[in-house]
């Protein structure tokens, strides 16, 4: 057999199997290429990414990558003096809302032009085909391999593409069963910022495509007015062809495959951000080395790599006979009124693979749009959201047993704890500890940027950052990370609270002054809006958790000092977080008030149900305030954004609430999910997928409690199936496998020596567990044989 003739064989048999794979559950399919960047598919190594369209003829490929930012760290800083946080508070004490809400943005937002995550650049591949039939793409979440096949003209033709973590490369290969080869054009190119070029495109070697080019945005404005931004993150993108068959030929920056049997294509990117000076020196060097390597190395690895954490948790939920039909096809069935609980599963899966695709140890955190953004201006660009969105994202790193992926936000917010201590001393006068405020970007500004109070004059960014330090070291008992990370960070923000609290004679207590609840306002007496105001819900609740996590992690690291003794004393007589109004819902506010807008997308107020822990079924008075609370809110059209109803997941599941549950995931296929899975705000926000993800999650076991509970919010649909390696708070490994809406089998799984404390119906059990040994019950929590 001639070397053709093998390879036809080869792809005919590969082509087979793809068509063949469309029934496995764990993978988008569809019948047509996108059309929009919202049906494009997503792969990425943490921070290299890119956007699949599929298209046969005129194919595109979106290239990103996650340090691509304006600007740079040398930009400004605090704003606002001590003196200014006393008239803000007099003002507030005087009834002033309406002055302190205008008073505290002059006085101390840092109005810098908002700068913007944005794309790396697009690669265009046209080909010579005509017609085609036969038409498949697919994005298997298994492999993390996005694959588009089609037939032309009696012939197939393959593409395949996946971001290698490994080698840090986009790689994409082309294959045919054409006896001639295929003929295919490749250019590179970038969106111009505001008319100018954005970058130089030429062919460094007879087979590369270079693209460099430094980050601007011109159209940048400050108080309405023009402020471009020249100068940002510089970059080189370099593409090299390796080919089978045939000839390349490069011309201008363009290059002209003929009569090619096979071509992979090897795409890396780097930045001075990462790289410094030496980034395009970078990019040859990893050339270098990854071409000397066979697509089916760079395969294997790539694969074996991902399913080191992908494969740690599964998800059945039965239902598998739909993943015969397309994806999209399943979603408008949805959006019509079906069920598909195949589709929630996969979704559930979608999310974890999103966050190893945009969050890897070394990268910068998921923003708001993971690593996937088309834009030079981005929604909302891009950026960090302190007040719930980054948060959001990093939910599910724990409980869906991916801590590894977790690293990047504690990298980041450690950057942000180090601009903070600055802002905390020259903004209000506090010289110990960090303030981190609402939004940020990749450069770690902690200050106060903001046009308006109700969403930017909001300080505890960086106190719900520290719940995710206690989480961290919660699921796996890391205490070196307690120690080393956690401490230093939580020990931050606490110092910052204890100094920036007030004490308020007619309460007693200690109170968060001035005040926000995010990007939501009341109704001052005068009958309008305000924003700012003497204490709220949310602040309470954070600053409560982060003095009680504080002093939990000092008794475990034995410190008793000055701090943990000041730390205990303000937390006795601190404002409570959870206040009741007269219709027993808890209160936004620390006084009951009228709200102009009875369906807000956050739930501010019910922070300490999710993700917070302090209400509890042993709080039974607060745990019903939070349901009143809850539908309260969605009877005035709450939820209304992709991330609010994933949030609202969440909720329903802690009060264990499976009917809720269920119906909010349900209303989030139906209104907030993409063709392309991609949660939509709108538009396009990842924050609600991994929101999902983690509420699925909680709905199948919980540990916030102080012991593990096995499916408090199972919905009646969910009758049979099967989750395992979820990880539960204490580095315990849970399995559960259900039949007929009763668990069936539970395996249990310890990294070290602990006692475990099960919870299921009116059941409950202690069971001690050895390192690394594995413990199956029954339903009755009774121990079985292995």
């Amino acid at each position: 057999m001639d070397k053709n003739s093998l390879l036809l064989v080869v792809v005919l048999f590969f082509a087979t199997a793809n068509a063949q794979n469309s029934q496995s559950k764990e993978r988008l399919w569809y019948k047509e290429p996108a059309t929009k960047w919202m049906e494009a598919l997503p792969v990425g190594n943490g921070r290299l990414g890119a956007m699949i369209f599929g298209q046969p003829i005129n194919e595109r490929i979106q290239l990103n990558e996650d340090s691509m930012w304006p600007g740079g760290p040398d930009w400004g800083d605090s704003k606002g003096t001590p003196e200014d946080l006393v008239y803000i508070r007099q003002l507030l004490k005087e009834g002033q809302y309406h002055k302190a809400d205008e008073e505290i943005v002059t006085r101390f937002s840092n109005k810098g032009v908002v700068r913007s995550h944005q794309t790396m650049g697009d690669l265009y591949i046209d080909f010579s085909t005509k017609k085609v039939a036969n038409y498949y793409r697919e994005l298997d979440i298994e492999t993390a391999v996005a694959t588009t096949s089609y037939n032309s003209e009696g012939y197939n033709y393959t593409q395949e593409v996946f971001a290698s973590a490994p080698h840090n490369v986009l790689i994409i290969r082309y294959t045919t069963t054409n006896p001639k080869g295929m003929d295919a054009t490749l250019r590179m190119n970038r969106p111009k910022d505001e008319g100018f070029n954005t970058v130089q495109v030429s062919s460094p070697a007879p087979n590369q495509i270079q693209m460099k080019g430094m980050v601007t945005q011109n159209g940048g404005r400050l108080n309405s007015e023009a402020k471009p931004l020249d100068y940002g993150v510089k970059f080189d993108t370099r593409l090299v062809v390796k080919n089978n068959g045939g000839i390349v030929v490069s011309k201008d920056g363009i290059l002209e495959l003929k009569n090619v049997n096979e071509a992979v294509l090897l795409l890396v990117g780097s930045t001075s951000f990462y790289h410094g000076n030496n980034y395009e020196s970078y990019n040859e060097q990893l050339l270098g080395q990854v071409q000397e390597l066979s697509y089916n190395e760079m395969l294997s690895a790539h694969v074996a790599d991902y399913q080191s954490l992908y494969k740690r948790v599964t998800l059945d939920l039965g239902g598998n006979e739909f993943n015969k039909i397309p994806t999209d096809e399943r979603l408008k069935k949805i959006k019509d009124g079906g069920t598909d609980k195949a589709l929630s599963a996969l979704l559930f899966q979608y999310g974890r693979y999103l966050l190893i695709s945009s969050s890897r140890p070394g990268t910068n955190p998921a923003n708001l749009q993971g690593i996937w953004n088309e834009h030079i201006r981005a929604p909302w660009n891009a950026d960090y959201h302190l007040n719930v969105n980054l948060q959001m994202n990093y939910w599910p790193a724990e409980v869906t047993n991916l801590s590894e992926c977790h690293s990047p936000l504690f990298d980041y917010t450690d950057r942000l704890i180090n601009r903070g201590r600055i802002t905390a001393k020259d903004q209000y006068g506090i010289h110990r500890g960090a303030v981190i405020h609402h939004t940020s970007d990749i450069w770690a500004p902690a200050w106060m940027h903001a046009e308006r109070a109700y969403w930017g004059a909001w300080i505890h960014g960086g106190g719900w950052l520290a719940q995710h330090y206690w989480e961290h070291y919660s699921y796996t008992n890391d205490i070196d990370f307690l120690k080393n990370r956690a401490w230093p960070a939580m020990k931050a923000l606490a110092e910052f609270y204890l100094d920036w609290l007030i004490y308020d004679q007619d309460s007693k207590t200690w109170v968060s002054s001035p005040e926000t609840s995010p990007e939501n306002s009341y109704m001052a007496p005068d009958g309008t809006p305000a924003a700012v105001s003497h204490g709220a819900a949310m602040g309470h609740q954070i600053i409560g958790e982060v003095f009680n996590n504080t002093l939990k992690a000092a008794s475990i690291l034995k410190i008793n000092d000055d701090f943990v003794q000041e730390v205990k004393s303000k937390l006795k007589k601190i404002h409570p977080g959870v206040v009741l109004g007269p219709d027993g819902r808890i209160l936004e506010w620390t006084k009951p008030v009228e709200e102009p807008e009875k369906g807000h997308r956050h739930m501010s107020q019910l922070y300490a149900l999710h993700p917070g822990i302090s209400i509890t079924q042993k709080t039974s008075a607060h745990f019903e305030a939070a349901k009143k609370t809850i539908d309260y809110r969605l009877q005035h059209g709450g939820a209304g954004t992709g991330w609010s109803r994933a949030w609202m997941i969440n909720f329903n599941a802690r009060l264990q609430d499976a009917v809720a549950a269920q119906t909010n995931i349900q209303k989030f296929l139906e209104i907030s999910t993409a063709d392309n899975l991609f949660d939509m705000h709108p538009p396009f926000q990842i924050d609600g997928n991994f929101g999902f993800t983690a509420g699925v999650a909680e709905m199948l076991m919980q540990s916030h409690e102080g012991f593990i509970r096995l499916l408090p919010a199972l919905p009646e649909s969910w009758d049979s199936g099967e989750v395992t390696g979820l990880k539960a708070r204490g580095n315990i490994q849970v399995s559960i496998k259900w039949k007929e809406h009763t668990i069936e089998r539970i395996e249990l799984v310890s990294k070290e020596d602990t006692k475990a404390t099960l919870v299921y119906k009116d059941r409950k059990k202690t069971i001690s567990l050895s390192s690394n040994e594995t413990i199956i019950l029954n339903q009755y929590l009774k121990e079985l044989t292995k």
